[in-house]
């Protein structure tokens, strides 16, 4: 990690955006605290979508498509 004071980071900022890109992390201070630090932005990692996930945890009786005796008097 890279610590450099904000005066001498204001001329270089471009430089130092080019190196957050390549991973590293630098601190820019000022007065001898620490108020800035870049880093290089990660999105949260998603889980991938996966085909059968839900295997085993949703059924289908073999008559569904059948209709229902409730209905009879309408088919």
């Amino acid at each position: 990690m890279k610590s450099i004071d904000i005066n001498q980071a204001l001329p270089q900022i471009l430089e130092l955006i080019d190196m957050a890109f390549a991973g590293e992390e630098i601190l820019i201070t000022k007065n001898n605290y620490q108020t800035i630090k870049i880093t290089p932005f990660s999105p949260a990692n998603q889980r991938p979508l996966l085909f059968g996930c839900d295997q085993d945890r949703i059924s289908m009786s073999d008559d569904f498509d059948q209709p229902l005796d409730d209905f009879q008097d309408y088919l």
